[in-house]
């Protein structure tokens, strides 16, 4: 243990807080507002029968509250190593230009010619993201990876049906080591789904795709890099196998960070593909959301486009509605666009040669961490004769551990929380590896921080075979403890709302 950094004494917040609603007291108020004539606002059939239930809380004591739960979240400002999505820290300042009125008060529905700035990032981000994939047109409208990836499932089924081939290309062709939301979204748009298992050198043959590929084949959604970090070098031959079968071929960049600046999906024959704009191109994810899949296709799909569009119109630039063939909207209005703004930000403030360097990071970092992490014992790497770098993310395994401990990676996930470490993502079902874990360092960690990642994990690892029951029994610094979760399937005892938890629990 000499050559890790030395922990740091760390302890959660705890304030046992209460809700929000168990603070209200009758009468108290943040804002007090002057009372005015209800009839020269609200129509009578539209006014409350009863006021709403709602808290009572002074300001003060708001402030107090979401300052102290908000102690209680780690969040990025840990060290968030999250794995199989590439998160980022979001710069404030691009949360400054999104809150600003040119965006923030922007109303949807207003004239184009009056939200030209607006207009104007829009199809600057969307120029670079055809710079860095090659793509003819880009879409904004679809709120996240899958929402995206759903984009393509419509826009195959209405390529193909304007071909007269729809009813007869029912298959979306993927591997088990893709995100679940390729086959997810095809299934839920009424492909039937094809799964090509991984073999030995860690991705499926090319064999393997063409005894799947048929004259029923729709289309190949594929991730490369997969969510373990492995890229498949026969990825050309595919699309060619694919294109040869009459089938069209979508790339999903969840894990584009390894490869940005490196590769183009039109390059390699793609006809379209999608960038996690929320994690990729540094815009927040989850409470800081929400998502943004940007979608891309060549000139023989873009006339199925969801609207609007932005277009170069002389001097200026116009909002087109999407072609008469296109699919329609996926998302209402402009979609998440403040978020776009947010990553136009990003790739203004990096520039081609910034994005090149932060690839060139993420994989360094990546192959740093493996060396590293391959020391502890316990830790095992999935598929590991397979020759080569992994790019920016590898597949680990804490099977060894568990066999040897019964210790397994939930209980690490919850010690290592003990010291300030946000939980590492374990891995996307199904599970092909036992107790898998997925780190991922992306560009924006120093090395400090990736060495004490590494230390607590190999503290946790060690202390499972000296004291395995003080791992179990995790967390023991943080604002709560470990959850029974005996009754997180009885809907008779949780709750959701507050409304809820008094109608359960006789409130």
């Amino acid at each position: 243990m000499s050559n890790h950094p030395p922990l740091r004494r760390y302890h959660a917040p705890v304030w046992d807080e209460p809700l929000a609603m168990e603070m209200s007291v009758a009468g108290r108020r943040g804002q007090h507002y002057p009372i005015v004539d209800a009839d020269d606002l609200v129509p009578a059939a539209m006014r409350r029968q009863a006021p709403p239930e709602l808290p009572e809380i002074s300001e003060p004591d708001v402030l107090r509250h979401y300052l102290r739960l908000s102690q209680q979240t780690m969040g990025m400002m840990g060290i968030s190593l999250f794995g199989t999505c590439t998160m980022k820290y979001n710069p404030r300042l691009h949360e400054k230009l999104a809150a600003g009125p040119h965006v923030a008060e922007m109303h949807p529905e207003q004239h184009p010619d009056t939200m030209q700035g607006l207009l104007e990032c829009v199809w600057r981000l969307e120029d670079a993201l055809k710079a860095l994939s090659g793509m003819a047109r880009f879409s904004f409208q679809p709120a996240g990876g899958a929402d995206a990836a759903y984009t393509q499932a419509c826009i195959t089924r209405a390529y193909h049906a304007a071909h007269g081939d729809a009813d007869r290309r029912t298959q979306i062709v993927t591997s088990i080591q893709s995100h679940p939301c390729n086959p997810a979204t095809a299934a839920a748009a009424g492909f039937d789904i094809v799964t090509l298992p991984l073999e030995s050198n860690g991705y499926p043959s090319i064999q393997a795709l063409r005894a799947a590929l048929s004259d029923r084949t729709a289309a190949l959604f594929i991730n490369n890099p997969d969510d373990m970090g492995v890229y498949n070098p026969e990825i050309r031959d595919w699309v060619d196998a694919v294109h040869a079968a009459g089938g069209l071929c979508f790339y999903d960049h969840a894990n584009f960070n390894g490869v940005m600046g490196k590769i183009r999906a039109a390059d390699l024959g793609f006809d379209a593909c999608m960038f996690m704009l929320h994690k990729t191109f540094g815009v927040p994810k989850g409470g800081g959301g929400p998502a943004v899949g940007a979608y891309g296709c060549t000139e023989k799909l873009a006339p199925f486009l969801p609207g609007p569009l932005v277009a170069k119109d002389g001097n200026g630039f116009a909002v087109e509605p999407g072609a008469a063939s296109s699919i329609g909207r996926v998302r209402e209005y402009w979609g998440n666009i403040h978020q776009v703004m947010k990553a136009y930000g990003w790739v203004a403030a990096m520039g081609a040669e910034g994005i090149a360097e932060a690839s060139d990071i993420s994989v360094a970092l990546n192959n740093y961490m493996e060396k590293k992490l391959l020391a502890i014992r316990g830790v095992t790497r999935s598929h590991p004769d397979q020759p080569g770098w992994r790019l920016e993310m590898t597949r680990y395994s804490l099977g060894q551990l568990y066999e040897e401990t019964g210790v397994g990676g939930g209980d690490v996930q919850n010690r290592m929380a003990d010291f300030g470490i946000d939980a590492f993502w374990m891995a996307h079902e199904p599970w092909i590896f036992p107790h898998p874990f997925t780190p991922e360092a992306g560009e924006m960690w120093s090395r400090e921080d990736i060495d004490y990642w590494i230390a607590v994990l190999a503290h946790v690892c060690d202390e499972a075979y000296r004291d395995p029951d003080m791992v179990k029994s995790a967390p023991h610094n943080q604002a709560v403890g470990k959850l029974a979760g005996d009754d997180l399937d009885d809907p008779a005892v949780w709750a959701t709302t507050w409304a809820a938890w008094q109608r359960k629990h006789g409130g």
